[in-house]
């Protein structure tokens, strides 16, 4: 039986989570044809992109963070507008830790001086005064940024989808692809018995990124693994409010953050950064991992107890991490019209405007290299050729 004639596109995008859903609103803003495709339902829990809130700051450990930090803040009020919806709320962010304890906070520090950041260094007795439900010794110092916040994440993620089909894109869900062929400059995919060609290609699948390289003979050295956030049901609501309470990230190893109350609920969300055991995206499991509670538990038992109230809720997510954590922002090497992002756990801050570096290829004053797929980290990148499987399996 003959194949229908592909349907043409300029742009299609694979994946439809944060960073996929903000390449096509920028693709689409642009004015070019786009079709998004999802494997699953749209706002589905089974990658990065889904619950309640995101930190965004400006605080970050290298100035190209940091520079990408202030266009991320002008990048997300070009959707707030587009969707009429506001999706960033500041409440200042507080990195705080044992003095001489994690090099990341003098990195932060010194990164957003070289970016003309202002910023307060805040010793113990400050930051008791400052929040008392903080339980710190002399040995604790902070550093506190006023323009810290929080991204509405699953608002924000269905706000870009909205806008990308107001400026005319396709988006479908539930479309697993099953063939991707790259051929006279164009990309031609099958998803669901249907083709698609385009001139562009962009692949934004968090941990089913391997899946889509295969099919160009590549693979990263992705590394998949099943973080969890804990909701708490605070003993003094007060004290954490929205306005009064900030943002936080405990740097140190471990390292722990939290947020303060928002939204209709009475909680708190807290987790351990990172905690998360490597898992296979495909048969991945949703249930509570007990090592991570009680560490936790532990962390806030000493220095937040305020916060340590019942357990109202624990959601899990996966984290997609590349060796030296930081992110994948490039053109495929041999195939410069498929571009690719891998956000590493900590890219829904960044989410609208790594869409934009995606669809404009460079935004002014955002330096990519650290992001190149070629760098020495990545080295691992290889010819995949005969071995057709992601670089990780969990």
């Amino acid at each position: 039986m003959e194949h229908s004639l592909p349907r043409e596109y300029d742009v299609i995008v694979l994946g439809l989570g944060a960073l996929g859903s903000a390449a096509a609103y920028w693709s689409a803003k642009r004015g070019v044809r786009v079709l998004g495709l999802e494997q699953f339902e749209l706002g589905h829990a089974r990658g990065s992109s889904h619950d309640r809130s995101r930190i965004i700051r400006l605080s970050y450990f290298t100035p190209a963070y940091v520079q990408m930090a202030k266009e991320a803040y002008r990048a997300w009020a070009s959707v707030e507008e587009d969707a009429d919806e506001r999706l960033v709320v500041k409440t200042g962010g507080l990195d705080i830790g044992l003095r001489g304890s994690s090099a990341r906070m003098s990195e932060h520090v010194s990164s957003m001086r070289a970016c003309g950041v202002p910023f307060e260094e805040l010793d113990a007795a400050e930051i008791r005064k400052r929040w008392p439900c903080w339980h710190v010794r002399d040995d604790v110092h902070g550093v506190f940024q006023a323009d810290a916040g929080i991204v509405a994440a699953e608002r924000a993620t269905d706000a870009l989808r909205r806008a990308a089909i107001g400026f005319g894109a396709t988006l479908h869900d539930r479309t697993p692809v099953t063939s991707i062929r790259a051929e006279a400059g164009e990309i031609e995919i099958e998803a669901v018995g249907t083709h698609y060609r385009a001139g562009k290609l962009i692949v934004a699948a968090g941990a089913w990124t391997n899946d889509v390289l295969a099919h160009f003979g590549r693979s990263l050295p992705i590394e998949v693994t099943k973080e969890q956030v804990i909701y708490f049901t605070p003993q003094d609501p007060a004290a954490f409010a929205l306005g009064e309470f900030p943002i936080w990230i405990w740097s140190g190893e471990p390292s722990f953050y939290g947020f303060p109350l928002s939204g209709e609920t009475r909680t708190i969300k807290i987790t351990q950064d990172s905690a998360g055991k490597p898992v296979d995206a495909r048969t991945r499991d949703f249930e509570e991992d007990a090592e991570i509670i009680a560490r936790v538990r532990g962390f806030l038992e000493r220095y937040l107890p305020g916060a340590l109230g019942p357990v109202d809720l624990v959601k899990t997510c996966l984290y997609a991490r590349t060796p030296d954590r930081d992110f994948v922002i490039d053109t495929l090497p041999g195939h410069a019209n498929v571009s690719v992002a891998v956000g590493d756990g900590h890219a829904f801050k960044f989410a609208s405007l790594i869409g934009r570096l995606l669809s404009d290829g460079a935004v002014e004053g955002c330096d990519l290299t650290p992001f190149k797929i070629a760098r020495p980290m990545l080295s691992r990148f290889h010819d995949s050729e005969h071995d057709q499987r992601p670089a990780t399996d969990g």
